[in-house]
């Protein structure tokens, strides 16, 4: 048996509906936010899991709730998984960058690995924490199944850094919808990914909700 690593974003908040920038801003999730949560732990809660990792944000802690409630297992928080932080973008339409911080976004959306939002982070700097969260758990788990549940940005550069896809093409080349998870098994040739985005377990009315 090998280790398997579940990748799950969280669910809706209101920022995810209407596409505004959120890293460090802390929204709950939505009801429709809520409802995905609860069937991911009601599809989910048969399988063993060995632990679950959290970012300790309001919106990834409320989508790990219903499957550790169910499966009894603690969360174990740690701020590697955070999202980006934007900067002086959080909280703001995308017109409104484009408009006010035309520069800086021409640069993040031409080279976001090295390139930041104004005054956030790059995609360099957020695989270099997110990593080590990753070599944490590959370190002590070995075998079994992993939860991790995050963001959509952190996530995708998860996903780049362990797949070998350049980190300046993560918004290019992945996606991952909100409540959407990702499975990458690590076998005796590394990290493969088996599921990208599924969010087939949610149902076809949530699956259907507009947003990003």
């Amino acid at each position: 048996m090998s280790l398997t690593l579940y990748l799950l974003r969280h669910g809706e908040t209101e920022y995810s509906r209407t596409g505004g920038y959120c890293g460090d801003l802390d929204p709950e999730l939505t009801a429709d936010g809520m409802q995905m949560a609860e069937a991911f732990g009601a599809t989910y809660r048969q399988l063993p899991w060995a632990a679950v990792y959290v970012s300790p944000m309001k919106r990834t802690i409320a989508t790990a709730k219903p499957l550790c409630d169910a499966i009894g297992l603690d969360m174990q928080l740690r701020e590697g998984l955070k999202e980006i932080r934007y900067g002086e973008w959080e909280g703001k339409t995308n017109e409104f960058v484009k408009q006010h911080h035309a520069d800086d976004y021409m640069r993040w959306l031409t080279e976001p690995a090295w390139n930041p939002p104004t005054g956030g982070e790059t995609a360099v700097q957020i695989a270099s924490r997110a990593s080590l969260v990753i070599a944490e758990i590959e370190e002590k788990y070995t075998e079994g199944n992993v939860l991790v549940v995050s963001h959509k940005a952190t996530i995708r550069i998860i996903l780049c850094n362990l797949l070998g896809i350049d980190l300046g093409r993560y918004r290019d080349r992945l996606n991952a919808l909100a409540g959407s998870v990702s499975i990458v098994k690590f076998d005796v040739h590394g990290p493969l990914l088996e599921i990208l985005g599924d969010r087939a377990y949610m149902g076809e009315q949530l699956r259907n909700l507009p947003g990003t």
